[in-house]
């Protein structure tokens, strides 16, 4: 039902028939269609079959029942050889090799062919700001012919030129103006829409010839009449000379465009044809239709397979590039503002455009849907928008793309459909035939009027009765008029209760028919829809545990499984002890989970007792008393004692490993005269107790006296030393603080000199006073 056709491009035409159909859609879509033959089952969706076993239906279920997915028929009982599937083919009618000089190849890839013919238009902004850039392209002919030279040998060029519609106000229209729209100083042409100056010519001599007689024109406002421009280019591919090889256009501009509704402004309402009217190479509707839309636009490139090529100045790149992701296959180069650069943004955007393909399809029937994965270099895939393209594509280089078609339903009543697909820029294309299958192969073997059909009343094909109009039931037993009689409904109501079929189903001519389900594994059956496979206990939140199936609202289950919901394991191996014994011994094994029948063990194997001593405690005095004839129970020894078989050894080393039984203890205790004896502790798995001992004990030597004396005294006169040692440090100590002290007291001691207050001196001094110092 659905077909993939791979295709290639520049090698290889192919054109596709394809037998299929499918449908895309969300769930169970077999199922939810509620297909009442089988014809209407396989348009259901892709996984649908029909099975056509007659005795498949089960009492209650619909006829639709017998459309599901394969794998859920099977399940149901369905044996393959009853499921109708049929499956479409893929055939290819013709291939058509395209020249390759060097690698002819017919092979389901696209190869980039090498010295494949181009034919470049160069279509120039001739407004009075494009004056200095008119002069560098005057020997654009034969300078970009020498250049496209080592790209192809079969290389063409043509010149156009453009400045804005000839009404107000996008020029001056006073007579004066018209034929001199620049100033008095500037010998310029007369304003013009478009102008085709050169078609397509491999004679560069001719493009400069043309070219230089070319004069500047002007405008009033910035915008320019571009779009008016392509759309001719574009469209009167007789008059520009356009080849079925790789078609270029060169918009050289240094200004923004006008576009749909711009008209206005000069009153001009009528939206564009998208139509030729060049009359002596002169487009001569610019003052009648407004300019085209973008969507127009591309359009247009499409249909004619023209790549663009947008040389503009730095100025304007940003909006050029925003046009360039409207329009597919095309470029944007930054122009000087001489235009001196133009063959070096040519030979970059050719080989931009070159190395990447893009695969566009025709309109597709209604219902029919297609995808595409791109297998590019390197291993690179891609899906959905990147399934259509492949970049970085050299000459030689191949790629692969996968074409899936996917049909809801049948178009067009069956009849064959034909989609194109071909890549942007290019004229190769592939045609696909669509023939939808419709009906079922057994289809073709009913019988009509078939007695098995209630009388006659439909035809039985594909295993089931496709009734007749007017009639329905499984086998056409009822008439429509009947359906809802209170004598049929009585035989849809279980046990002459009130609900008709269980409140799950409908009752149609007095048989039931249950309900679907929104869940596809979830089913209603019986006479009366009385039963499900839904409504049975659960458990761990897994119907029937997930260990069983439910029929008629009770769990069957598995092997080693039982219960309600089949939760209940038979299985006693989660239940074995590390004594390998069920429950140690101690409890019973229910549904893999133990029971603890002794209320002192506990734990998932009863082997944990928090209130039990050690079994190396519990069994030390029955162990001494009949090994040694000694301890607590000597004297009950063989009344108490006698529940385990016991065995010497001579020495501990003697005694069993852990690995020599199931589950053994080790112990070491200790006798009233501290003496340790060992023994080992063992049940084994028939429950007998086997305990072995060492004869030989391990007792505690007494003491040495005189290391212990010696000891003694050293440790005293140790003792003594240390003391008498710190008593001096502590003395040392303190005398040297003293003496600090002292001498420091020392240091600020002051002796004062006085005069004694009863002291008089023997000296005696008397003045003359007649004395004058003469």
């Amino acid at each position: 039902r659905e077909a993939y056709c791979l295709w290639l491009d520049r090698v290889l035409v192919i054109k596709c028939s394809l037998i299929w159909i499918s449908c895309v859609s969300d769930g169970n879509e077999c199922t939810k269609a509620s297909a009442q033959s089988c014809g209407e089952c396989i348009q259901a969706g892709e996984k649908c079959g029909w099975c056509t076993d007659e005795g498949f239906l089960k009492e209650g279920e619909q006829k639709s029942t017998r459309c599901d997915e394969i794998e859920a028929l099977i399940k149901k009982g369905c044996t393959k050889a009853s499921i109708e599937d049929p499956r479409g083919t893929v055939t290819v009618n013709k291939n058509q090799s395209l020249t390759d000089l060097h690698s002819p190849k017919f092979i389901l890839t696209f190869k980039r062919a090498e010295d494949y013919p181009i034919d470049l238009y160069y279509l120039m902004d001739l407004s009075y700001s494009m004056k200095d850039d008119l002069e560098n392209v005057k020997n654009l002919g034969t300078d970009l012919m020498s250049e496209m030279q080592k790209i192809t040998s079969d290389f063409r060029i043509g010149f156009g030129s453009f400045v804005e519609k000839t009404v107000m106000p996008y020029i001056s229209t006073t007579p004066a103006k018209l034929l001199n729209p620049c100033t008095s100083d500037q010998n310029c042409t007369s304003p013009f829409s478009y102008k085709n100056v050169l078609s397509l010519t491999s004679d560069g001599t001719q493009f400069n010839n043309l070219v230089s007689k070319q004069q500047i024109s002007g405008n009033l406002d910035s915008p320019e009449g571009g779009f008016d421009a392509i759309m001719q280019v574009a469209v009167c591919a007789n008059q520009i000379g356009w080849r079925n090889v790789t078609r270029l256009l060169v918009f050289s501009t240094d200004a923004g465009f006008h576009f749909a509704g711009d008209g206005k402004l000069g009153g001009i309402v009528l939206p564009n044809d998208g139509k030729c009217h060049l009359q002596d190479n002169m487009y001569t509707m610019s003052h009648y239709y407004d300019y085209p839309s973008i969507a127009h636009l591309v359009q247009k490139l499409s249909e004619n397979n023209i790549q663009t090529i947008f040389a503009v100045t730095k100025e304007f790149q940003p909006v050029y590039q925003e046009l360039k992701n409207l329009i597919p296959k095309s470029a944007v180069g930054t122009l000087s503002s001489d235009s001196g650069n133009v063959i070096k943004l040519i030979i970059d955007a050719y080989n931009s455009l070159s190395s990447e393909i893009i695969l566009e399809n025709s309109r597709l029937p209604e219902g029919v849907s297609i995808s595409y994965i791109s297998h590019c270099k390197n291993g690179v895939s891609g899906t959905g928008e990147n399934g259509r393209k492949c970049s970085n594509i050299s000459i030689g280089d191949q790629v692969t793309f996968e074409v899936a078609v996917t049909a809801k339903g049948c178009p067009s009543k069956g009849k064959s459909e034909t989609i194109k697909i071909k890549p942007l820029g290019f004229t190769e294309e592939v045609e696909i035939v669509l023939n939808f299958i419709c009906e079922c192969e057994c289809h073709k073997e009913g019988i009509p009027n078939s007695p098995a059909c209630h009388f006659g009343n439909g035809t039985l094909e594909c295993g089931a009765c496709r009734c007749n109009e007017g009639r329905i039931g499984r086998v056409c037993e009822c008439s429509k008029d009947e359906v809802r009689t209170e004598d049929l409904d009585a035989n849809c109501r279980m046990d002459n209760g009130t609900d008709i079929c269980s409140n799950n189903g409908d009752c149609v001519c007095g048989t039931c028919e249950c309900k679907k389900r929104d869940n596809p594994e979830e089913r209603y059956s019986g006479k009366f829809c009385e039963c499900d496979n839904f409504s049975c206990d659960r458990s761990n939140n897994k119907l029937c545990g997930g260990h069983g199936r439910c029929e008629c609202r009770k769990c069957i289950c598995d092997a080693n499984y039982t219960g309600s919901a089949c939760d209940c394991s038979l299985d006693t191996s989660t239940c074995l002890a590390s004594n390998k014994q069920i429950c140690n011994g101690r409890g019973t094994c229910e549904c893999g989970v133990c029971k603890c029948t002794d209320s002192k063990f506990q734990g998932p194997t009863c082997e944990i007792c928090p209130t039990c001593p050690g079994v190396c405690t519990e069994h030390k005095d029955c162990v001494q008393c009949r090994a040694f004839g000694t301890g607590d129970k000597k004297d009950t020894c063989e009344k108490e004692c006698s529940y385990f078989n016991l065995i010497t050894k001579k020495k501990k080393e003697e005694l069993p490993e852990p690995n020599d039984q199931p589950y053994i203890n080790h112990c070491k205790e200790r006798d009233a005269n501290d003496c340790w004896f060992f023994f080992t502790y063992a049940t084994r798995n028939d429950s007998t107790v086997e305990v072995h001992v060492a004869e030989e004990l391990e007792c505690p030597s007494g003491p040495d006296i005189i290391p212990i004396v010696a000891g003694v005294v050293a440790g005293i006169v140790l003792i003594g030393l240390a003391l008498l040692l710190i008593w001096k440090l502590l003395m040392i100590i303190h005398d040297r603080r003293e003496f600090a002290k002292f001498e420091k007291e020392k240091m600020n001691a002051k002796w004062d000199a006085g005069e004694n207050p009863i002291y008089k001196s023997a000296v005696t001094t008397v003045v003359n006073p007649k004395y004058e110092g003469k």
